[in-house]
């Protein structure tokens, strides 16, 4: 069973955008879609290396700021020709929290 890390109250997440978590590995985009869904991905775009954090949701994608890849939230995969993909972590919606898969926040770094 996957243990979950309460990292942020959902309403610290505005829709259509997204908020950084620092870990010991890298950082961690969590973002939140329109209709309060929540996606979390790397926030390094593997084209330019471009923080997607700072991109445009739209649905359930995100577009990178820098070169305009589109990602999808869901797969992490770049729609279109592009073979680019980004990691994507567990993590949910719950009561008005947002829950982050612990395995990535073991050895969160202090930033």
């Amino acid at each position: 069973m996957t243990d979950f890390i309460d990292i942020a109250a959902l309403v610290d997440i505005p829709r259509q955008g997204a908020r950084v978590v620092k870990t010991a590995t890298g950082c961690i985009a969590v973002f939140r879609t329109a209709d309060d869904q929540v996606f979390a991905l790397q926030d390094r775009c593997p084209h330019k290396g471009g923080p997607l954090s700072e991109g445009i949701v739209h649905g359930t994608s995100v577009t990178c700021p820098l070169h305009a890849a589109v990602f999808d939230l869901n797969s992490g995969r770049a729609t279109g020709a592009d073979d680019w993909q980004v990691q994507t972590y567990a993590v949910r919606a719950e009561g008005g929290r947002v829950l982050l898969d612990a395995a990535f926040l073991a050895r969160r770094s202090a930033a």
